[in-house]
């Protein structure tokens, strides 16, 4: 379990780091800091696409050959982000790294259950997400604090070294056993049928696009709108704020008993979270408030999602699968948009409240399901 806590700890830190990396990449590689934002697109749209196509691909097989091909891929790729020296080799070298972990994090999470008894598995899946939140609070700082001293390159081969123990790791201690398959890519868009299904995923993308979007960028919203030189601090934070999320989510969701009601609240505080940045961005130190309260309903957002989703599908796994892929799809778009804007001269702080906009009709979106559901008389088991 520990070598697969690991190599999602490779994998957070490697989809987060590439936010404060961006201006080194720039003046490196001579691009601007909107192409550069483009290789986020390119993990992110590869992790999107690769989790399904290789769920298909693979089918169910010996777990340890295909985590250990999924971290040659991603360890090879990083190291090659980090030679890389042209953008295009760049785009290439996290393109590639986005079909590594996009193989990488649903198989470990079938291993991971695997691995335990019935009783035991949602224990099991919590190490694995774990690893995943630990790569981003203390993954992302450490590869940025050596970014600083070394350059941006140090935080890719950082990311690459990890992974090169995760491989490791997995190589000598995990059992042979077979991994129970994900969804497969014809299960995923079968969802695409269902209406209620439609509805919920088409909150997440909304969500992730301003979300995750918004964060490529975060390095110079924070240079241009609250004068931070060096944005690790604001990152942890963010990615602390991820944790409590992620932690408080499932009780709440729990306790409140209504998770659309919830998801909505959380896509209406993610739209005033990121339209508050500006805002408090005036005030020395007072941003990481709205970082704060973002990272927590951004990460928290996942599970009311995952649980509308077990609640009204007809095939909740292949449901929460699809969700996942549109969570980085999202990403993708929203990195692309958020690089398009910048490219055609808008201002880095122009940023945050398209974001939050985007956010907003997300939230009003999922009101009007709900109104239009209640009118019609459909069951809100789920609202």
């Amino acid at each position: 379990m520990a070598s697969l806590a690991a190599g999602s700890f490779a994998v957070g830190m490697d989809a987060y780091v590439m936010a404060g990396l961006l201006a080194g990449i720039g003046g490196d590689l001579h691009v601007s800091i909107a192409a550069a934002g483009q290789s986020v697109t390119a993990y992110t749209l590869c992790y999107a696409v690769a989790a399904p196509l290789f769920a298909t691909a693979f089918g169910s097989g010996r777990a340890r050959r295909v985590l250990t091909a999924a971290l040659v891929v991603f360890t090879a790729a990083n190291l090659l982000s980090a030679a890389a020296g042209s953008f295009w080799l760049l785009i290439a070298g996290r393109a590639l790294a986005g079909v590594g972990a996009g193989l990488f994090t649903p198989a470990a999470a079938t291993t991971a259950a695997a691995l335990m008894p019935a009783a035991r598995r949602g224990r099991a899946l919590g190490v694995v997400l774990t690893g995943m939140c630990a790569g981003t609070v203390v993954g992302v700082p450490t590869g940025l604090l050596l970014a600083g001293g070394f350059g941006w390159r140090a935080a890719l081969v950082l990311a690459a070294a990890l992974g090169a123990l995760a491989l490791l790791g997995l190589s000598l201690l995990l059992p042979d056993v077979r991994e129970s398959s994900g969804p497969s890519l014809r299960a995923r868009l079968a969802c695409l049928a269902e209406r209620d299904v439609v509805r919920i995923v088409v909150v997440t993308l909304a969500q992730t696009v301003a979300s995750l979007g918004l964060y490529t960028y975060l390095q110079p919203l924070l240079r241009q709108t609250a004068h931070v030189a060096d944005p690790a601090l604001y990152l942890w934070l963010w990615g602390l704020g991820g944790v409590c999320g992620s932690m408080l989510a499932g009780p709440l969701t729990d306790r409140v008993g209504r998770p659309a009601l919830l998801s909505g609240v959380l896509v209406g505080l993610l739209a005033v979270a990121t339209a508050l940045i500006p805002w408090c961005a005036r005030v020395p130190g007072l941003v990481a408030v709205p970082l704060v309260l973002w990272g927590a309903v951004g990460w928290g957002f996942v599970v009311p999602q995952q649980h509308r989703l077990l609640a009204v599908a007809s095939s909740g796994g292949a449901a929460v699968a699809l969700n996942s892929s549109v969570t980085y799809l999202g990403s993708a778009v929203g990195s692309a948009l958020g690089g398009l804007a910048l490219a055609s001269g808008l201002h880095v702080s122009a940023l945050a409240p398209l974001a939050a906009a985007v956010a907003l009709l997300g939230a009003l979106f999922q009101v009007v399901s709900l109104v239009t559901a209640g009118r019609a008389g459909a069951p809100l088991t789920e609202g």
